[in-house]
């Protein structure tokens, strides 16, 4: 297939029209020599032009895109705005269900349309959701963040990225909106699924790790959502956030810095909230100040959706659109998201009355224009072809070229497994689990599988996964997945047991008529499996996901006491756990035979379930979120202050049921021989030590060194203590492995009485620690000398060094 795509069938071809030519099409020059000299060339509203995107659909049909329309916005008349250029082109792939490769040609065909009706022959950028992989139908469902956050393991999840950038690209997509790298401060927040856990060193550490790897696939990475979203309200979306500069500093921003200093992004979305009244979108100190003077980005920021609009129609602090469109240009957004609302008519009219300067769309789109000849989409010889159908026919047919693209491909499904395996965390084991696959082995002749989320296909994807975000518009589409149920999984595993299933009730009704049944199963079986948690959804469409958010950490529905009636049959009662967020489990987090936890584990969840039940995977998982004993105890996360412990003075006791970092194994291990080699450091120095970690039991499994630092006395409020570091390890029976850890000064800094962030001298305690309530060695040190400011150019990250010993203890 050739650049010069058949229009037939799809409306009129555009005219042809005149190219100017020049310096911009020269790729020896640098991206910024090419985009200076095409803005010079370029009129006021073709600049605009290149600041907003446009929401469409791709035609399964194989014709043009069409525009999608959505009560924020009005219609979009294509033939009036494309003459002067586009932007972005807004989720061509993820608004309706389309075949991927009808939706490659519809896309090609629409960027055909947009260089062929612009001067300058600039195509658009377009841009997909992939927070769980491509969010398009027929995709692979990665597991959500939060499990990527639970396997504590970066470079899988790297591998992960770089596999839905290769997708992405293949069709057409340049931009991913992912990862998101808010820190959970309330789990009550719908959009808990969405984040990758309460902790900014394993935030930032993580979702570095996806942005190389989309990066690495020629996607352009958006961090989101810059900053403070997950801190609003009660967890509610979109509520206010309260937080303190301090807060910001130390809890919320970390992890955007790492990425921006560390992986090479080149997007950021701003946050819908406001902060102490600012909203994020108009907040010029962060999104100029902090994010480009200080940290150095060099990037674009983008609006989340309607973000710009909702100055005026939430927020509050712009009269009219205009207004709010100079508020975040003025700010530093570039881009307008998802659709023309303030960035078209109303800031052109602002720029007419001289309320906006035109230095300050220069600036923006002299961002855009980088990115895009970054990106290839200046070069001469681009074309609109993307690399799925190279090999096609000139006059494609549609229908020819319907089933020819998979972006669930055997490869993708391994890796997906692999994920979802690492991600399953055991919380409580009395012994009960490995389950025997086999009679011979004593496998249990009989399980009861209890539950909503027994025999629901949906029950392990997340909110921005196509099938829950998008599928529930077209009921009579299919899938487009293989979803094995956990009925079916199990069925797999355990080939020689006889499994009944009954939900008992619904995930989240009120109706217990069902209890019945259930009980009846359990009672008649060996043994009883709960299949319990979360259905993912919009807008209170689910009880997990964007605007699902909960009054409380009580498991949905009558969950809580379906389960405890299963506890009182007395046949031992192993709870399975898919979901978005931690739950308070009552009674069971003590008195059931094994709890198993999966945050939306993706297409190939129930299937890694289903083999760490078996031990035919060893669980290697670690909570990425603190579990609550008492479902009212929010807001809480291990990051508390000592005053937010369990303490004398309140009755209210947020000591969780399992800690952050939490996770059993089906094997042994054994901490020690630590070494510190100088317990004394200047404040820009470093301390190293080490120390053996031992497999002693007798089959192969994961331990996960956590460092934890504690600060006994500090100039502000500290957390009791707050994760600096971590090592994954795998070990077979006997194995053990010398841990060398170099520590330096700058990990002990936080931000002091006057807004700097310091290293003060004094003793302090690294835990090393299985969890963060299961400390193993401590090591106390002093820091000595001046106190001593740092800055962004701080050291981020221990040293660690591995030597693996094979001599039997």
């Amino acid at each position: 297939m050739t650049a010069n795509i058949d229009h037939a069938g799809t409306g009129t071809p555009p005219a042809a029209t005149d190219r100017l030519t020049g310096p911009w099409h020269d790729t020896t020059l640098t991206p910024e020599a090419r985009a200076d000299a095409l803005l010079a060339a370029m009129t006021l509203q073709e600049k605009t032009a290149q600041l907003v995107g446009v929401w469409v659909g791709a035609s399964d049909e194989g014709g043009e895109v069409a525009p999608f329309q959505h009560d924020m916005e009005e219609p979009v008349d294509l033939d009036e705005l494309l003459p002067h250029g586009l932007g972005q082109l807004t989720r061509p792939f993820g608004t309706a269900p389309v075949d991927p490769a009808v939706g490659a040609l519809s896309l090609a065909r629409t960027q055909e349309r947009i260089t062929g009706a612009n001067r300058f022959g600039i195509p658009a950028l377009a841009h997909e959701e992939c927070l769980a992989g491509f969010a398009t139908w027929g995709a692979t469902a990665y597991p959500v963040p939060l499990s990527w956050g639970a396997t504590f393991h970066p470079e899988l999840v790297g591998e992960m990225a770089a596999a839905i950038g290769r997708d992405l690209s293949s069709v057409g997509v340049r931009q991913g909106l992912a990862p998101v790298l808010d820190v959970v401060r309330d789990a009550r927040w719908g959009r808990v699924e969405e984040t990758i856990g309460e902790d900014p060193y394993l935030v930032g550490t993580v979702a570095t790790a996806y942005v190389r790897g989309l990066e690495s696939a020629g996607v352009v990475a958006t961090l989101k959502h810059f900053a403070g979203y997950s801190a609003s309200r009660a967890g509610r979306n979109l509520a206010p956030v309260g937080m303190g500069a301090r807060e910001r500093a130390d809890v919320i921003l970390p992890p955007f810095e790492m990425a921006v200093r560390e992986s090479g992004v080149r997007s950021v979305m701003h946050a819908y909230t406001d902060t102490d009244g600012i909203p994020s979108a108009a907040d010029g100190p962060l999104l100029t100040g902090l994010l480009r003077d200080t940290w150095g980005f060099g990037g674009t920021v983008v609006a989340d959706y309607f973000g710009i609009a909702f100055l005026k129609t939430l927020h509050g602090v712009a009269g009219s659109y205009g207004e709010a469109a100079a508020a975040a240009l003025g700010a530093g957004v570039d881009v307008e998201l998802p659709t023309v609302k303030t960035f078209g008519r109303p800031l052109a009219d602002a720029l007419a009355e001289g309320l906006v300067p035109e230095a300050l769309v220069d600036r923006a789109v002299r961002r855009v224009l980088v990115q895009k000849a970054q990106l290839g989409l200046l070069d001469a010889e681009w074309s609109p072809v993307p690399p799925v159908l190279a090999a096609a026919a000139e006059d494609a047919d549609p229908e020819a070229l319907r089933g020819t693209v998979r972006l669930d491909t055997e490869e993708n499904r391994a890796l997906a497994r692999r994920v979802a395996e690492e991600a399953v965390v055991l919380l409580r084991n009395d012994g009960t689990l490995p389950l025997a696959a086999d009679p011979p082995a004593g496998a249990p002749a009989r399980i009861a599988l209890v539950g909503p989320n027994a025999d629901t296909p949906t029950a392990v994807l997340g909110c921005y996964s196509f099938p829950v975000h998008v599928g529930g518009r077209h009921p009579g589409t299919p899938l487009g997945l293989a979803l094995p149920t956990l009925r079916e999984a199990l069925a797999a595993e355990f080939p020689h047991s006889e499994i009944v299933t009954t939900p008992g009730a619904a995930l989240d009704g009120r109706d217990t008529d069902g209890f019945g049944e259930a009980l009846a199963l359990a009672e008649g079986a060996d043994l009883v499996i709960a299949a319990l948690g979360d259905r993912a959804g919009l807008f209170g469409r689910g009880t997990s996901g964007e605007g699902c958010d909960a009054e409380d950490l009580e498991l949905p529905g009558v969950q809580q006491q379906l389960l405890d009636a299963l506890l009182d049959t007395g046949t031992p009662v192993v709870v399975t756990l898919l979901a978005g967020r931690p739950y308070a489990l009552g009674r069971a987090a003590d008195d059931a035979a094994a709890v198993v936890q999966a945050f939306f584990p993706g297409e190939e969840g129930t299937r890694a379930v289903a083999s760490v039940l078996s031990g035919r995977t060893a669980p290697s998982g670690r909570l990425p979120v603190s579990v609550p004993r008492h479902p009212g105890s929010q807001p809480s996360t291990y990051l508390a202050a000592r005053l937010g412990h369990a303490s004398e003075v309140s009755h209210a006791d947020p000591t969780p049921a399992f800690g952050f970092g939490h996770g059993l194994t089906y094997t042994a291990f054994t901490w020690s021989d630590l070494v510190v080699e100088r317990e004394q450091a200047p404040t820009e120095g470093e301390f190293t030590l080490s120390c053996t970690v031992r497999n002693t039991g007798g089959r192969q499994g994961t331990e996960v060194v956590q460092v934890y630092l504690h600060d006994p006395v500090a100039s502000v409020v500290q957390p009791v203590q707050r994760l600096i570091g971590y090592v994954r390890l795998g070990l077979r029976p006997a194995e053990a492995a010398r841990v060398r850890m170099t520590v330096p000064a700058d990990l002990a800094s936080f931000t002091g009485r006057e807004g700097r962030r310091i290293v003060e001298p004094g003793a302090l305690e690294l835990r090393l620690g299985a969890s963060s309530t299961d400390t193993r060695l401590v090591a106390r040190l002093t820091l000595t000398g001046p106190v001593r400011t740092v800055d962004h150019t701080r050291r981020l990250h221990m040293g660690v060094e591995t030597e693996i010993l094979t001599d039997a203890p």
